[in-house]
C-alpha cells in the first residue's frame, strides 16, 4: 500500500515525459517539412529565374546554283590614238602664220604654218646660178678637151696637156652634179617653209605662237592625234593569264570590252591587235593592245579606263552576291544554312567580279542556302529563321515564359 501512491505517482511522471516527447517529435517534423517546403519552393523559383533562349536570327538566303560565265578578267587599261604624231619643223626661221584650228580635224598634207621662206628662196637662187656657173665651165672644158685632141694626133701637143684637160671636163660635169644636188636640196628646204600634216586627225594646241623662232627638227609645234579607230593599252598578270587558258593572243580572245569611268559599257567591242610574245621580267606580265572604232570621238587619248577580255565560257561556277563573301584569315568565306539551321562557315575560291556578284569557283554545292544579310551579327553555330531573299519575312509567334506565382491562401 505504501507504494502504490509512489507507482502511480511515477506513472503520471512517465506519461507526461512521452507526451512531452511526442509534442516534441510532431514541432520537429512540422520544421522539418517547412525547411523541404522553402528549399523546394525556392529551387522552383531559382528555375523561374533562368533567361529564356535566345530567338532565332532572321536571315535572308539564296538557293545557288551551277551557271556558266564567261571567262575574262579585267584590268586598267589607257587609251592612245591609233597614230599619235608630233609636228616639228624641218627647216628653222621665223613663224609667219597658223593656217589651222587647234582642236580641229586636219587632213593630211594639208598646210598648218608658214615659216618665213625668204632666206630660203635666196638660198635656192644661189643655187641655181652656181649651176648656171658650172654649165659654162663644163661647155669651156669640154671645148679645150676636143681641141687638144685634134692637136694630140699632130703631135702639136703632148699626152699629158690632152689628159689634163679630159680630167678637167670629168671634174666639172662632177661639180655639175653637185650644183643640181644643191638646187633640189634648196627646193626641198623651201618647200619645208609650209609645214603640212603628215597624217588625217584632231590637230592639239600650238605650243608658240606666231612671229616666235623655231629649230629645225627640234621645236614642237603642236601634235596631231588619229582618234579613230583608238586603241587600248593593259596588261595582265601571269596569273590572269594562267585563268584565261594562258598564251593569250588575238586569235583565242573572242572579245575585249571597256569599262568607263562611270561604270558604264563602252558600245563597240574591240579586237586584240597586239600581244607580247614574252612576260616582262621585271613586273610579272603580258603587254596587250585592243582596238576600237570611235567615229563619235568618245573616247580620248589618255583615258583611263577597265578593259575586260574574254576567252570563252566557264561551266560549274556560282554567282553569290558581294555582300555576301567576307574575309577572313583564311581568304573568303559565305554563311551556309546547314540542316539545323544554323549558319556555318563555308570557304570559298572567289573569281572575278560579274556585275554586283562574285563568281565562287570552288566551296559551293548546288542548292546550298547562302545567307545575303545581318552578315555582322552572325556567329558559327548561331541558329537563324531562314527565309528566301527578296520576299516578305513570315510572321513568327513570339515564345513567352510566365513566372510562376506563389500560391494565396
Amino acid at each position: 500500500m505504501y507504494f502504490l501512491p509512489q507507482h502511480r505517482h511515477f506513472k503520471k511522471l512517465n506519461s507526461k515525459k512521452l507526451s512531452s516527447k511526442k509534442i516534441n517529435g510532431s514541432f520537429s517534423a512540422v520544421l522539418a517539412s517547412i525547411f523541404v517546403a522553402a528549399i523546394l519552393t525556392a529551387c522552383g523559383k531559382k528555375e523561374d529565374a533562368a533567361p529564356p533562349a535566345p530567338a532565332a536570327m532572321p536571315a535572308s538566303y539564296i538557293a545557288v546554283a551551277p551557271t556558266s560565265v564567261p571567262m575574262s578578267v579585267e584590268a586598267v587599261a589607257q587609251t592612245e590614238g591609233a597614230k599619235e604624231v608630233e609636228v616639228r619643223p624641218r627647216v628653222g626661221g621665223i613663224i609667219l602664220k597658223k593656217m589651222f584650228e587647234e582642236g580641229e580635224p586636219v587632213k593630211a598634207g594639208q598646210t598648218l604654218f608658214l615659216i618665213d621662206p625668204v632666206p630660203f628662196q635666196i638660198a635656192l637662187n644661189q643655187a641655181k646660178a652656181q649651176a648656171a656657173g658650172q654649165s659654162a665651165r663644163i661647155t669651156q672644158t669640154s671645148r679645150e678637151s676636143n681641141r687638144l685632141k685634134e692637136l694630140l694626133a699632130t703631135q702639136s701637143v703632148s699626152q699629158r696637156e690632152y689628159d689634163n684637160a679630159t680630167s678637167d671636163e670629168s671634174i666639172s660635169q662632177a661639180e655639175m652634179m653637185q650644183a643640181q644636188a644643191n638646187i633640189k636640196e634648196a627646193e626641198l628646204n623651201l618647200s619645208y617653209t609650209q609645214v603640212t600634216a603628215p597624217v588625217s586627225g584632231i590637230a592639239g594646241r600650238f605650243q608658240f605662237s606666231e612671229g616666235a623662232l623655231v629649230a629645225a627638227n627640234t621645236s614642237l609645234l603642236t601634235t596631231i592625234v588619229q582618234l579613230s579607230p583608238i586603241w587600248a593599252r593593259f596588261s595582265l598578270s601571269e596569273s590572269e593569264v594562267a585563268s584565261l587558258g594562258g598564251n593569250i593572243n588575238a586569235n583565242n580572245v573572242t572579245d575585249v570590252t571597256l569599262i568607263l569611268p562611270d561604270g558604264s559599257e563602252y558600245g563597240q567591242k574591240g579586237k586584240l591587235n597586239f600581244a607580247a610574245n614574252q612576260i616582262n621580267p621585271t613586273l610579272g606580265t603580258q603587254e596587250l593592245r585592243a582596238t576600237f572604232n570611235n567615229a563619235d570621238k568618245t573616247l580620248l587619248p589618255g583615258q583611263f579606263v577597265r578593259a575586260r577580255v574574254t576567252t570563252g565560257l566557264q561551266d560549274g561556277v556560282f554567282l553569290v552576291p558581294q555582300t555576301a563573301v567576307l574575309t577572313g584569315d583564311q581568304g573568303k568565306y559565305v554563311y551556309v544554312i546547314n540542316a539545323k539551321n544554323e549558319a556555318t562557315v563555308r570557304q570559298v575560291t572567289v573569281g572575278e567580279w560579274r556585275g554586283k556578284d562574285w563568281i565562287i569557283l570552288k566551296g559551293l554545292n548546288e542548292n546550298d542556302k547562302v545567307i545575303v544579310d545581318n552578315l555582322i551579327k552572325l556567329r558559327p553555330g548561331a541558329v537563324v529563321a531562314p527565309r528566301i531573299s527578296g520576299q516578305a519575312p513570315e510572321k513568327q509567334a513570339s515564345a513567352t515564359v510566365l513566372a510562376d506565382k506563389p500560391a494565396v491562401h
